[in-house]
């Protein structure tokens, strides 16, 4: 899957992807036992700051891949796929996606951060080459900043 796979969603895809993170994050939820950083925002503001990308799988949404262009970098805000969708490679594939994003937009810097506890994202990150930039201590959580140099 590349970015040309995926869809840029708009405003009238604003109600599936909320509905879509909260199902995609419940299992995060869970594991940190403190609402995840992703939902606790207003979307329709993420929709006007952020690009919005959809995997769309036999016209069910697969997965949800949220960037964030920033002087220094890109974002990747979420990278969510479906509970049925686990370990079919979507995620990846969105990550992927996100790289080839970074690069048409002239970035060789790639960030992103997951709950400290949430140790499978963690590895995973990493075997997509991310490392550890720092751990954010925040009142209820702590927070891996993981970062990407990408080849040019």
């Amino acid at each position: 899957m590349n970015l040309s796979s995926l869809r840029r969603a708009d405003l009238r895809d604003l109600e599936a992807v909320r509905a879509f993170q909260h199902g995609a994050y419940a299992r995060n939820r869970a594991i940190q036992n403190v609402e995840p950083l992703p939902l606790m925002v207003e979307y329709a503001d993420i929709f006007r700051t952020h690009e919005v990308w959809l995997s769309e799988q036999g016209g069910a949404l697969g997965g949800v891949l949220i960037l964030e262009d920033r002087p220094e970098d890109l974002l990747v805000w979420s990278v969510a796929t479906a509970e049925t969708a686990k370990e079919s490679g979507i995620g990846n594939q969105m990550m992927t996606a996100a790289e080839e994003r970074a690069a048409e937009l002239g970035k060789s810097v790639m960030r992103l951060y997951t709950g400290q506890k949430l140790t499978r994202n963690v590895a995973w990150y990493e075997r997509r080459g991310y490392v550890i930039e720092r751990i954010e201590t925040m009142p209820d959580r702590n927070v891996v900043h993981m970062v990407k140099t990408l080849n040019k």
